[in-house]
């Protein structure tokens, strides 16, 4: 069988739109006229080409919020008694895009002809991580389907929400200083040479602080533009050199080693670490396997180093813990719960745990430190727009004084 988009005229006047499977556009067509409806459109996915589909839907995938919806939809449906196939027919009738639609589709052709529903997935990689598959092909085998993709469902959204309050608490920062920046670049360009005009026939010497000033100002007219320019090159030119195994790794370790900015971005990592593996092992995979997927939820390079260094001391027969530690990258806290974890017996438990903990450390430290930057960029700025204004009021000051005596 082969999936079709349609196009149909409804009984209400309506135009509707999805997917269906049928083995001919003619049988499609008839499918649709015992569904009450009138075809307009019928065009066979599988003539688009397998590889077209997977591309096309591929590169831009689904968002994080339409993937953990499209997950906890399947959990649910699945739950209920329903079938693969059932399940993902009922998802495509109730896809509100046309991409997911033709993803959904794509997947289902997949199944019918055999596949798991991990293997399917891997079709679509960009949409679907390895973590994602990995858990699904985990359910598969355990008969657990449901559970693990309501544990997947709920570690989709966490990791989305814990990523959009990073991101949040840095936009007001972000904004004030462009706005900094702007005023004060405005300042330069078209309010300082228009006072400056007024001292030009007084021939006073000018305090330095104005002199100052009015360097500043020379300078950002005549080549502020081209000091941006090399700022955005300089900054193009790091973005290269970041794409190099090597440098990013560097990178990456003098990150772990700066004060506050080390400790948020340790704790960001150990969070989703904590959270995968927490998943993961409750839902019987393999902790080797386990350690192999975790590794694609951590960014730092030279702590992702580390837990594949852990993977293969576990295989070897040591203990999660005792692997972890050895590297002296992952939190003391992280290494002594999930140690506790493997001597009781409560692993999946205690990693839980550990991410809850990651995360409100990480959301209290945000929340730290946006509090004492907000009110600092404020005063930078102030101070800022406070000499300009001497540097203008000053030489002022000074000729009111001349003419007065």
């Amino acid at each position: 069988m082969s999936a079709f988009n349609y196009e149909a005229l409804a009984a209400d006047g309506r135009v509707r739109r999805g997917v269906l499977e049928s083995d001919s556009a003619r049988q499609a067509r008839a499918q649709l006229r015992e569904k009450g409806l009138t075809p307009l459109a019928v065009e066979a996915i599988a003539e688009q080409g397998t590889h077209r589909i997977t591309g096309t839907l591929g590169r831009r995938g689904l968002s994080t919020a339409a993937l953990a919806l499209v997950t906890r939809q399947l959990a649910t449906l699945l739950g209920a008694g329903l079938t693969i196939e059932q399940t993902l027919n009922a998802l495509i009738e109730q896809a509100e895009t046309q991409r997911e639609r033709q993803l959904l589709a794509a997947v289902r052709g997949d199944v019918l002809a055999g596949q798991s529903l991990a293997r399917s997935l891997a079709r679509h990689p960009s949409t679907f991580p390895e973590l994602y598959r990995t858990l699904v092909d985990a359910g598969e085998r355990a008969g657990r389907l449901p559970d693990v993709l309501l544990r997947l469902a709920d570690y989709t959204e966490d990791s989305a929400a814990l990523r959009g309050k990073v991101l949040l608490a840095f936009v007001y920062p972000a904004l004030v200083t462009l706005v900094a920046v702007a005023v004060v670049s405005g300042l330069l360009v078209f309010v300082v040479p228009q006072v400056v005009r007024v001292f030009e026939n007084s021939h006073q010497t000018l305090p330095f602080l104005t002199r100052a000033l009015i360097a500043v100002s020379t300078f950002v007219r005549g080549w502020g533009v081209y000091a941006l320019a090399a700022l955005v090159g300089a900054a193009l030119l790091v973005r290269a050199a970041l794409r190099a195994p090597a440098t990013r790794t560097r990178w990456h370790r003098f990150l772990l080693r700066v004060p506050l900015v080390g400790t948020l971005h340790r704790s960001l990592n150990t969070a989703r670490l904590a959270s995968t593996l927490a998943i993961l092992v409750a839902s019987r995979v393999p902790l080797r396997t386990a350690l192999r997927a975790g590794e694609g939820t951590v960014s730092n390079l030279p702590m992702r180093a580390a837990l594949a260094v852990a993977g293969q001391r576990v295989e070897q027969g040591s203990t999660l813990a005792r692997a972890l530690g050895a590297s002296q990258l992952f939190p003391p806290l992280m290494v002594h719960m999930i140690a506790s974890g493997e001597a009781s017996g409560k692993l999946a438990e205690m990693l839980e745990r550990t991410a809850t903990q990651q995360s409100r450390d990480l959301e209290r430290r945000v929340g730290v430190l946006m509090s004492l930057l907000e009110p600092l960029l404020i005063l930078a700025m102030g101070a800022v727009v406070l000499v300009i204004v001497l540097a203008i009021l000053q030489p002022i000051f000074e000729l009111n004084t001349i003419v007065r005596y």
